[in-house]
C-alpha cells in the first residue's frame, strides 16, 4: 500500500495539481462563510460542497464540468431542504434518505454527469445528519451550499484551470441494457437494500450516528459495478478506517479542537484525499477518517470511544454493501471483466487501424484519441481484475491467469503507443507490410472476442519501427488466447 502511494507516477504532475487546488479552493470557501458571518455549522456545510464540487465533477471537457457544477446546488439544495424538514421525523426521514441513495445510483446511468448530482445529493442528505440541522438552520446552510460552490468554481475554472491545457479525457460509457440488464439499475436496487440493512443496524448500534453506516454502504458502491469489486473495495474502506482511527487517536484527539492545529490537519487531509484517491482507496479512507475526526473536534464531541464507534458503524455499512452485492441482484465479477476486456480489444484494434491510416498517408486519421480511450478501458480492466489478484484471493489458478492477461494488456498497449509515436513522425514511410501485419491484428481480435480459435502467426520483425511494434502486438494478441481461455474453450472466463 505505502509503495503504490509513493511510487505512483503523476505524469504532468496531475495528481498534485488536483491536490493543491482542492486545498484553496476548500479554504478559500470556508473563509467566505466566515467572511459572510456563517456559523461553524454553516462553514463545515460549505467545505463539504466545495470539496465535492471540485472532486466529484469528471465530464470529458471543462465547459461540461462548468454545466455540472453549475447544475450542483439544483440536485442538493432540495435534498438539505428534505432533510432538515423531516429531521424530527424518523420514519420519513429514513425512507427519504434510502431514496436518495436508489435515485443517486440510478443516476449513474446518464455518465459522469449524473454520477457528480448523486453524489452531491446524497452528501447533502448525509451532512444534515452530520450536523443534526433543523429547519432553522436551513437559509444559512443552502446559502453556504452556495457560496462555496461559487468559491469553488471561480478557483477551478478561473484562477487555475490547468485542464484547459490537457486534451478532453476519454471516459469509457457505461455498459448498455435495459430494465434490470442494465448493470446501474442493479446497483441502484442493491445500494438501497444494502443501504437499508445499514441503516437498520447503524440504528441498533448508535440512535445518534447511524448514519455513518449508510455512507459507508454508498461510498463501497461508487465507482464499482461487479461484486469482487464491491467485496475489495469494502475490505479496503474498513482497512483504512482502522488506520484512520488510529491515526486520529495520536492527532485528533490531543488536538481539542485547537484552531490552528485544526485548519493544518484538516489542510493536509484534504490534500491527501485528492492526492490518493486515484490510486489507494485505502488511503484516501484514512485521510477521509482523520477529517472527520478534526471537525468533530471542531465540534467538540470527538472521543476515542467515538472513533470506536465510526469503526463499527463502518464495519455495519460495508456489511450491508457485501451482503446486497451477493444476494440481491448480482453482477458476477466475470461478466463485468469479460465485456471490459472485449471492449479494450476492440480499441487495440481501432487503435491499429487508425496509425495504420496515419502512416497511409491519411491526413484525418488520428489515432490519439483511440490511445487515451484505451488507457480508460485499462484502468476499468485493472478495476474489474482487482479482486481476482487481490492477495486474500485463495483461486491461485485464476489469480496467476488474471496476472497475465493484465501483463499482455498491458504489452498490446506499450506497442501501441510505440505505434502512435511513429506514425506522428511525419517522416515516417508506409510500408506494404503493414497491411498485412493489420489485417493479422484485426483477425486476432475477432478471435479473442467472439470465441473462435485464434491462429496468429506473426512474422518475424520488420527492419521498420511501425513494423516491429505490430509484430510485438500481434505476439501479445496470440498469447492471450490461452489466458483468456478455459480448457472449455469459452472465451474470457476466470478472466
Amino acid at each position: 500500500m505505502l509503495k503504490r502511494v509513493f511510487t505512483a507516477p503523476d505524469p504532468g504532475r496531475l495528481r498534485l495539481r488536483f491536490a493543491a487546488r482542492a486545498v484553496l479552493g476548500i479554504g478559500l470557501a470556508v473563509v467566505v462563510c466566515g467572511l459572510a458571518g456563517h456559523s461553524l455549522t454553516g462553514a463545515v456545510t460549505g467545505g463539504l460542497a466545495a470539496l465535492l464540487a471540485l472532486f466529484t465533477v469528471t465530464d470529458a471537457t471543462v465547459r461540461g464540468q462548468a454545466v455540472t457544477t453549475a447544475l450542483l446546488p439544483a440536485a442538493g439544495l432540495p435534498v438539505l431542504a428534505a432533510a432538515t424538514l423531516l429531521h424530527d421525523h424518523p420514519v420519513a426521514r429514513d425512507l427519504a434518505f434510502l431514496a436518495v441513495v436508489g435515485l443517486g445510483v440510478y443516476a449513474r446511468r446518464w455518465g459522469p454527469r449524473g454520477h457528480s448530482l448523486g453524489v452531491f445529493a446524497f452528501m447533502t442528505y448525509f451532512v444534515a445528519q452530520f450536523l443534526h440541522a433543523g429547519t432553522a438552520q436551513l437559509p444559512e446552510l443552502c446559502a453556504s451550499v452556495l457560496l462555496s460552490v461559487l468559491t469553488a468554481a471561480a478557483v477551478r475554472f478561473g484562477l487555475w484551470c490547468y485542464e484547459r491545457r490537457l486534451p478532453p479525457a476519454v471516459a469509457p460509457a457505461p455498459p448498455g441494457g435495459t430494465g434490470l440488464a442494465r448493470v446501474t439499475t442493479r446497483q441502484a436496487v442493491q445500494a438501497t437494500a444494502g443501504a437499508g440493512f445499514a441503516l437498520v443496524v447503524g440504528q441498533l448500534v448508535s440512535g445518534q450516528r447511524w448514519y455513518w453506516a449508510v455512507g459507508a454502504t454508498w461510498w463501497v458502491f461508487v465507482n464499482t459495478t461487479s461484486r469482487g469489486e464491491t467485496l475489495v473495495r469494502g475490505f479496503r474502506r474498513v482497512l483504512g478506517t482502522v488506520i484512520g482511527v488510529g491515526l486520529a487517536l495520536v492527532v485528533a484527539v490531543p488536538a481539542h479542537g485547537d484552531g490552528p492545529l485544526t485548519a493544518l490537519v484538516v489542510a493536509v487531509s484534504v490534500f491527501g484525499i485528492f492526492y490518493t484517491a486515484a490510486v489507494s482507496y485505502t488511503w484516501m479512507m484514512l485521510w477521509v477518517t482523520v477529517l472527520a475526526a478534526m471537525l468533530y473536534g471542531l465540534l467538540g464531541v470527538l472521543t476515542p470511544g467515538l472513533l470506536a464507534l465510526r469503526l463499527v458503524e463502518t464495519g455495519v455499512g460495508a456489511l450491508g454493501a457485501v451482503l446486497a452485492v451477493a444476494f440481491v441482484l448480482p453482477v458476477t465479477t466475470h461478466s463485468v471483466t469479460d465485456d471490459w476486456i472485449r471492449r479494450a480489444l476492440r480499441c487495440v484494434h481501432a487503435c491499429t487501424a487508425e496509425a495504420a491510416a496515419r502512416l497511409a498517408g491519411a491526413a484525418d486519421a488520428d489515432p490519439a484519441p483511440r490511445v487515451a480511450e484505451l488507457e480508460q478501458l485499462l484502468a476499468r480492466v485493472r478495476l474489474s481484475v482487482a479482486p481476482l489478484v487481490h492477495p486474500l484471493n485463495p483461486v491461485l489458478g485464476r489469480k496467476r491467469r488474471a496476472r497475465r492477461v493484465l501483463a499482455l494488456l498491458d504489452d498490446c498497449a506499450r506497442e501501441i503507443r510505440g505505434l502512435v509515436a511513429v506514425a506522428a513522425d511525419p517522416e515516417a514511410s508506409h510500408d506494404a507490410r503493414l497491411a498485412a501485419a493489420c489485417w493479422r491484428v484485426e483477425t486476432a481480435v475477432e478471435a479473442l472476442t467472439d470465441g473462435r480459435d485464434i491462429a496468429v502467426r506473426t512474422s518475424p520483425a520488420g527492419t521498420g519501427p511501425a513494423l516491429a511494434h505490430l509484430h510485438g502486438l500481434e505476439r501479445a494478441l496470440a498469447e492471450l488466447a490461452a489466458p483468456l481461455r478455459t480448457p472449455s474453450g469459452s472465451p474470457l472466463t476466470g478472466s
